[in-house]
């Protein structure tokens, strides 16, 4: 059989694209777009077996990139999100789509803890304070972590990660997902919002949950901790709260608009800890990605199911031209 035609669309070099898929041998042809824009995505579609999918969502296949391909027999998103993919139009064409859950789970809790921590010792603030030759031990007012009421919004490896976690330093957990799940602690969102002092924002970002978290309706002086998407807290709606002084403070690893815009109330606003998107990405966790993707992408063409469907097709791919 000819080698499967796989189109590589991370934003990476060619060349580290190619070290990184030889593993693979002689049963893939791999190819990348001319250019990292729509025409080129859409040109290099027709020819493509299976896409390797970029996790910057910037060559995302929607309704009309999978009617671009009619060659496509699997996805392989190399990361947990798989933002604007169009997950429908992909099932009804007959190609499954799979993703890496739970290569970032404690790589991603590990950061909301470390960032909580920081909201709630004001480490970001004494800092700022020593260097500008101050010593406020006074004046800073932090708190303990141990005993306060943490909200975690997802309950997928990253949630139930976050929530052992937390629960280890002596807090309060729930949760709230939009699956059911039998591990104690689940709340519903109205109830988790305004009773906690740090809502942790681990859920996927779909049409369901964009806007999903109102900073508005969470509790007086709490935290909000954001490593999901920044689509699923609203963000004028955040702004407005720590500008008011409604929350004591925010932690975000993402932004409706990434990297965060010059100009953007977040830059200037006291209380508030930027990320750029880095909270999943460590040394261990790259392992654990690559690995799953590599492992994936071989069973694809082997014939064997593949894991982390997540559009209802069947795990074993079929090739549709050989």
């Amino acid at each position: 059989m000819s080698p499967w035609n796989l189109l590589a669309l991370p934003p990476l070099p060619e060349e580290l694209m190619r070290r990184l898929l030889a593993p693979l041998g002689d049963q893939v042809t791999v190819r990348v777009p001319a250019a990292r824009d729509r025409d080129a995505l859409m040109a290099a579609l027709p020819e493509a077996d299976i896409v390797l999918g970029d996790w910057t969502a910037t060559l995302a296949l929607d309704a009309e990139a999978v009617k671009a391909a009619p060659r496509l027999s699997f996805v392989q998103q190399p990361s947990v999100g798989v933002d604007g993919h169009d997950l429908d139009a992909l099932a009804a064409a007959g190609i499954p789509l799979a993703n890496t859950p739970g290569v970032s789970a404690v790589a991603v809790s590990e950061w909301c803890v470390a960032a909580t921590f920081s909201l709630s010792r004001k480490l970001a603030a004494a800092d700022a304070a020593v260097r500008a030759g101050e010593w406020p031990q006074q004046g800073l007012q932090p708190h303990e972590l141990r005993g306060r009421r943490v909200g975690v919004v997802g309950y997928g490896p990253i949630g139930a990660t976050c929530a052992e976690m937390f629960r280890a330093l002596g807090c309060q957990v729930t949760y709230w997902t939009r699956t059911p799940r039998e591990d104690p602690g689940y709340e519903e969102l109205a109830p988790l919002l305004s009773g906690s002092d740090v809502v942790v924002v681990v859920i996927a970002l779909s049409e369901e949950t964009r806007g999903l978290v109102d900073p508005g309706r969470m509790k007086q002086g709490a935290l909000l901790v954001n490593a999901a998407r920044g689509g699923v807290v609203d963000q004028p709606a955040l702004v407005e709260a720590l500008r008011a002084g409604h929350l004591g403070g925010a932690a975000l690893d993402v932004f409706d608009v990434e990297p965060l815009p010059a100009g953007d109330p977040l830059r200037d606003l006291p209380g508030v800890l930027l990320s750029p998107h880095v909270a999943g990405v460590t040394p261990e966790a790259t392992g654990r990605l690559l690995a799953a993707t590599l492992d994936n992408l071989a069973a694809a063409v082997e014939g064997r199911e593949v894991d982390g469907v997540l559009n209802g097709v069947s795990p074993v791919i079929t090739r549709k031209f050989a």
